[in-house]
């Protein structure tokens, strides 16, 4: 990281890409130390662009759409050629788009796919329980959620692997590799691809999945178009593959490595549900980007109409101004009014399904395997931009 010869009284100035892969904990790390020298700062990577680091500021952002627009998700991207739906909407299209798809992901819809979600952790853990050790990254991590986001959307499992290629490109390309953009967008026009010839079978023969029900909204009262269909499908790919699974592994990892947390959890189930939530407090993955609209002032920070801000979401879930001992995970930690899904419009929709996709891989993993340690040889990365374990070598006595 390189501070830029300025006066950081006034303005501090940093220039550093906060996409690339270190070693495990170094962005949440970063980020910690980042809050504790000032409330926001610039950042002079790439076209440059504004981050916000302490809960207050980044709450106050993300209730203020008309001010910070969503039509952004990347800092260093500000004019996508693309539009991920409805996450890069505003206003009344944005709320439109929400109205239909809630039924889909609210609590009773989500808990009527509890077999599914079991059935599944199940079968992954079943398979992996007499190896004596996995890449829980590889081997579970990123199967469990991946093969019921495919269920959902109508599409055979067995297409597993290319999606998380497709996704790994997408989300978690060092931006700093030569020709890094390129190959997220062609990425993103393969997905595009693969649910065009979807969207076109659901026409012709319905199914019950969610690209079926989407054929049915209707924004400003006409049918929604196909492209904004694929937009929609993009982002559920997106969020489908890939937020759940890096979750799952900062949670293991710390789990792996904290004896009397993962025995309290072992002998009591019943301490899950709330140490979920403070393992997507602790390890709030998502660093999203807004676009300032209006010329505006946060914290004194003074940002131009067009600016670019980045609010990573663990610089503020982790912020002792909001949660004591904030860096500290406590298991029992109520209450906990964290922020890890996001705040005001736009805050997760598949939040509910996270949650129990969290608990049940939680529940089922430790019925199996309730002793397990990370790999003594093991040597961990972290993804920057959307943090996440590249791998998580486990071990235990089979």
């Amino acid at each position: 990281m390189t501070t830029v010869d300025r006066d950081t009284e006034k303005c501090p100035v940093l220039n550093f890409d906060y996409t690339a892969a270190k070693p495990a904990g170094s962005w949440l790390k970063t980020y910690d130390e980042l809050r504790e020298r000032y409330p926001w700062f610039r950042n002079d990577f790439g076209p440059g662009f504004w981050t916000v680091v302490n809960y207050e500021g980044i709450l106050q952002i993300m209730q203020d759409p008309e001010t910070f627009s969503s039509s952004v998700v990347v800092a260093l991207d500000p004019n996508p050629p693309y539009k991920w739906i409805p996450e890069m909407l505003d206003g009344d299209e944005h709320k439109q788009w929400r109205r239909q798809l809630g039924p889909l992901f609210a609590p009773g819809a989500v808990a009527r796919l509890d077999d599914t979600v079991r059935l599944r952790a199940i079968e992954l853990i079943d398979g992996l329980a007499d190896r004596g050790s996995c890449d829980f990254m590889a081997d579970f991590a990123q199967r469990f959620p991946t093969t019921i986001f495919l269920e959902l959307m109508g599409l055979p499992v067995d297409e597993l692997a290319q999606f998380l290629e497709w996704e790994h490109d997408i989300l978690h390309i060092d931006q700093g590799e030569e020709g890094a953009q390129d190959k997220q967008f062609a990425a993103m026009m393969a997905v595009m691809a693969r649910f065009q010839t979807v969207i076109a079978e659901r026409r012709e023969q319905p199914r019950d999945d969610i690209v079926s029900r989407a054929l049915t909204y209707e924004i400003d009262g006409k049918p929604v178009s196909d492209a904004d269909l694929l937009s929609f499908c993009l982002l559920m790919f997106m969020a489908g593959l890939d937020t759940v699974s890096a979750t799952l592994g900062w949670t293991f990892l710390h789990l792996a490595g904290n004896d009397d947390d993962r025995t309290r959890i072992v002998e009591d189930p019943s301490l899950i549900p709330t140490a979920v939530e403070e393992f997507l407090r602790a390890f709030a993955i998502v660093v999203p980007a807004r676009k300032v609209m209006k010329d505006v002032e946060i914290q004194g920070c003074p940002m131009k109409a067009g600016d670019m801000v980045n609010i990573p979401l663990n610089a503020a879930t982790r912020d002792d101004a909001a949660f004591p001992n904030a860096t500290t995970v406590d298991i029992t930690r109520k209450p906990n009014n964290h922020i890890g899904f996001g705040a005001g419009p736009h805050r997760c929709l598949g939040s509910h399904l996270a949650r129990r996709e969290l608990k049940i891989a939680l529940e089922e993993w430790h019925k199996r395997i309730p002793h397990y340690r990370v790999a003594p040889d093991a040597r961990l990365t972290e993804t920057g931009g959307q943090l996440g374990l590249e791998t998580l070598p486990l071990m235990w006595d089979s």
